[in-house]
């Protein structure tokens, strides 16, 4: 019995202490809005008197804040237009011939040998090419191509450029619906077939493309 009330002298110090730091907790959480009020206030008295003090001083300087604003828009605007502009891709079109154009490896190495201008060291030499390109059996040709003999000739490799070019560009057209007047700069690369007037004029010409636009015939770029 002595034992027990000994434990029970000795942990009544920390009850207390328990107690207490209950109460301030409580009276801590009670009164927290008081707390962050007090220092808000004196620092919304602070900024309002500094605000009169500006606009006390705005008010009879008139000439230097008009004069700085000015300068600062001038500026934001030098910004702006010195800045680089970003360039987006609006869309792409990839051209897809019609199918009477597909051609497999094995029909267009036979369309070669028919056509006999090529000796059997062309052909394999043609064939390795072919296959290293990424030829496949769903790849498409031009027509002048499958034709016996192949008809090889400029005005078939204008019909073939038109073709693709106009192809695209009216579908890329249709996609976006942009304004053919809006285009400021046209671009055109061809590797190989380079004709006179220009493949890029063939297209200003075609889509009837504004006068001063900005463009650009690429040739062997590959």
């Amino acid at each position: 019995m002595e034992v027990e009330n000994k434990e029970i002298l000795d942990n009544e110090p920390n009850s207390v202490k328990l107690k207490y730091v209950k109460l301030g907790y409580h009276y801590l959480v009670s009164n927290a809005i008081y707390l962050f009020l007090v220092p808000l206030t004196i620092a919304s008295t602070h900024l309002s008197v500094e605000l009169i003090h500006l606009f006390n001083y705005l008010k009879f300087n008139l000439l230097s804040v008009t004069l700085c604003t000015a300068l600062a828009v001038f500026l934001a605007t030098l910004h702006l237009m010195r800045r680089a502009k970003q360039v987006y891709l609006l869309n792409f079109v990839c051209y897809k011939p019609e199918p009477g154009l597909m051609c497999s490896l094995e029909a267009f190495m036979e369309a070669s040998k028919r056509n006999r201008s090529f000796s059997e060291e062309s052909l394999a030499f043609q064939r390795k090419i072919l296959e290293k390109s990424g030829y496949g059996p769903k790849t498409y040709v031009s027509k002048s191509l499958l034709d016996v003999p192949m008809n090889q000739t400029f005005e078939e490799a204008r019909k073939e450029a038109e073709m693709v070019m106009f192809g695209a560009i009216d579908k890329l057209l249709a996609k976006t619906r942009v304004n053919v007047k809006d285009i400021g700069i046209l671009i055109v690369n061809s590797s190989l077939f380079n004709p006179t007037p220009s493949l890029s004029a063939m297209i200003v010409n075609r889509y009837k493309l504004r006068g001063n636009i900005l463009s650009y015939n690429l040739g062997g770029m590959g």
